[in-house]
């Protein structure tokens, strides 16, 4: 409970005044009074000046316990209840003074004579400052129910009256002093018992109460309305030592502490009346309040809680107690099927029974908004109003009567429903209709959420998955291009995904030779990568024992007669450079041709033969052919994959074999690596605003001694 206080703010802004400073201050006023009515017991009768200094004392003290203990009842955040009951046990005790202490006090005090004059004295003041505090506390908790739930400010109505209050208690004394200005005091009196009543009606927090406290509170009311209607009477009682105490002390003191109980008494009064016209509607504001809260408590949990399990169980509980029915559950759709996903207050078989029955004799899929359902409609002829007929054909037999149903829909999908049950023949009315398809939005969005998490969940765990396949197929590849005597190598490779099904490598062998490969596996991601990893063992393996490119793409295509699927294949150029003498011999098996740049002009070289994987028979290594190729200082040979004339633009346009030419030609002095950075330049440019759409590959050799 959190009361905003219009003067306390005012006063923290002007003073800055903490509770401490508060309690400080109001102990400081309280011993100056207590020691100046110890020194001067008797002469404020008679001399005005005394009694305005005791009046100004009186008024500090009290205005600072007021304030202090303002500060006290909010601090604690009490409900009204309790604020109400601490009130209730202080103005009992305020009772039992008066009926009972008093008395006593007026035995003792009229047999002591003369010499009870300084007992008397301690005792009156004693009294007096425990009414000071009582009338403070009593005070800060009517206005704090004033203020309490307001949503407009009604300080200055508050404040009017305390003002009267004042006013009222400060004509007592001078009524005392003056006994022709009592008309005036009872004018003013009278004046503050009309605010009283017209602010007695500010009782909007009553509305924010359960049916359970309005019932507590009727009680409560009554009891307090009688107790300081007593207490009325029992202060304007002149004959007890309290009342009299009270008067000499303080006249205004005394006056006010009968416009605190005549306060108490009419407020309680209205409290009651007000309460018990608020008790019809009470069930039904309790029941909305209790849906309010757990749509709220639904959407705190789907921020905080990801698993779907515990937010359907949470969904049915809800269900079932807002919505009074004897029992939910939650069904889900999947792949077709309707999956059981929480229940409450009903078996998982029954559950199941009745949401098949639905299924075949209703038909749940025309279900697209809140439906009640009666059980009765679903049995066949024959059987008892409790039983009906199964999807498989089998008794039902239940003791719920009527069904809510309320489809899980999101995007106008419908992903599941959210049923409630009742053994009554009671049918579920618009509020509870609307309160089960609400609490269904939840949960269909709560099932859409867990299938998002799931997905983001597998498609982070491929993401890392794919992450250690890019590293591992980076340290398949070299990781950098052989130095060779007479010749620059250079090599390039840019994955269409996170992993590729390019391929290309170097093999130092015998006899001052290199052996190299470039190859593409047909398809794209993680099956072309594995594709490529076994390729790879197999010319690591083979480079080293054939010497000839073409006996040894005859032996891969059978190796991997065992691991290509009819829909996969391999192209590959495979090649032997002599480091020595410039001559390279190559064989091709259906890739991309080879380019040798010489004199600024392009050839291409595309000795025959078809893909591995393609022909397992003689018709393969009958289509291979191997050619030679006598490398001339500053000859280019350039390997590629169809990645590069294949990349598209905007227009789906190709980025062509002219294009690539272009390129080579108009760089072919610059060096190799700088020809590999412009040909996949004008590659980016030319697809820009396009995905890529094909692994890239590019090697490059130039020959640079003279032969």
């Amino acid at each position: 409970m959190q009361n905003k206080i219009a003067d306390n703010v005012l006063v923290k802004k002007l003073f800055g005044w903490s509770s401490t400073r508060k309690l400080q201050n109001a102990m400081t006023f309280s011993v100056i009074l207590f020691l100046f009515r110890l020194v001067f017991p008797d002469n404020l009768s008679f001399n005005p000046l005394f009694v305005s200094l005791s009046e100004v004392l009186l008024l500090l003290a009290f205005y600072f316990i007021t304030l202090y203990v303002l500060d006290f009842i909010q601090e604690k955040k009490h409900s009204p209840l309790s604020i109400i009951l601490n009130a209730g046990i202080l103005n009992a005790l305020i009772f039992f003074i008066l009926s009972v202490i008093s008395p006593v006090f007026n035995d003792i005090f009229g047999r002591a004579g003369n010499n009870g004059n300084f007992l008397y004295s301690l005792a009156a003041i004693f009294l007096s400052f425990l009414f000071i505090v009582a009338m403070a506390y009593n005070f800060s908790v009517f206005r704090t129910l004033f203020f309490l739930k307001q949503k407009r400010n009604p300080s200055f109505y508050f404040n009017t009256m305390t003002g009267f209050f004042i006013a009222a208690s400060l004509a007592g004394t001078i009524s005392f002093l003056h006994v022709e200005l009592s008309d005036f005091k009872t004018a003013l009196f009278i004046v503050s018992l009309l605010l009283i009543t017209l602010n007695s009606i500010r009782t909007s927090w009553i509305a924010f109460l359960t049916k359970k406290e309005k019932m507590y509170l009727l009680i409560i009311s009554v009891v307090m309305s009688i107790l300081f209607g007593i207490n009325i009477g029992l202060s304007n009682s002149g004959n007890l030592f309290v009342t009299q105490a009270l008067t000499q002390f303080s006249p205004a003191l005394h006056e006010f502490l009968v416009l605190m109980m005549s306060y108490g008494c009419i407020y309680f009064s209205v409290v009651f009346f007000t309460t018990l016209f608020h008790m019809p509607t009470a069930e039904a504001f309790d029941r909305k309040a209790q849906e309010v809260s757990s749509l709220m408590d639904l959407s705190r949990l789907m921020t905080q809680v990801f698993d779907f399990k515990e937010l359907a169980e949470t969904v049915t509980d809800i269900t079932m107690k807002v919505c009074n029915s004897d029992s939910a559950w939650l069904v889900s759709g999947e792949n077709g099927e309707l999956n059981l996903n929480a229940v409450k207050n009903i078996g998982y078989i029954e559950a199941d029974k009745i949401t098949s029955t639905l299924s075949k004799k209703y038909g749940l899929k025309n279900i697209t908004s809140v439906k009640t359902v009666s059980l009765d409609k679903l049995k066949p002829s024959g059987l008892s109003p409790l039983q009906g007929e199964t999807a498989s054909g089998e008794a039902l037999s239940t003791d719920f009567r009527i069904l809510a149903v309320s489809p899980l829909k999101v995007h106008d999908e419908i992903n599941g429903y959210l049923i409630a049950a009742r053994k009554s023949e009671d049918p579920f009315d618009d509020d509870d209709q609307k309160s089960i398809g609400a609490f269904a939005d939840y949960a269909a969005v709560a099932i859409e959420q867990a299938k998002l998490l799931a997905e983001s969940l597998e498609k982070e765990r491929m993401e890392k998955e794919l992450d250690v396949a890019r590293e591992i197929q980076y340290k398949i590849l070299p990781d950098k291009t052989p130095e060779v005597e007479n010749m620059q190598v250079s090599a390039l490779f840019v994955p269409a995904f996170e992993v590729g099904g390019d391929y290309y490598d170097f093999f130092r062998l015998g006899g001052d030779r290199l052996g190299f490969v470039i190859a593409d596996v047909s398809g794209k991601g993680i099956p072309a990568a594995f594709i490529m990893a076994e390729v790879k063992g197999i010319f690591e393996s083979l480079a080293r024992l054939i010497e000839s490119p073409r006996e040894v793409l005859v032996k891969a295509n059978e190796v991997l007669r065992s691991s290509l699927d009819k829909k996969s294949f391999v192209t590959v150029v495979y090649g032997v450079l002599e480091v020595k003498t410039g001559r390279v011999f190559l064989s091709r098996a259906g890739h991309s041709p080879v380019l040798l740049v010489r004199r600024d002009v392009i050839e291409e070289v595309k000795p025959c033969g078809m893909g591995l994987g393609l022909d397992f028979s003689s018709n393969f290594s009958n289509s291979l052919e191997e050619t030679e190729i006598k490398l001339k200082e500053n000859d280019i040979l350039l390997l590629y994959t169809d990645g590069i004339p294949e990349s598209k633009n905007a227009e789906m346009e190709d980025f062509g074999y002219e294009r690539l030419n272009k390129v080579i030609l108009d760089n072919a002095g610059a060096p190799i690596d700088l020809i590999s950075k412009r040909i996949m330049k004008e590659v980016a440019v030319f697809s820009q605003g396009k995905p890529q759409h094909d692994d890239i590959t590019l090697v490059i050799f130039k020959w640079t001694k003279q032969n």
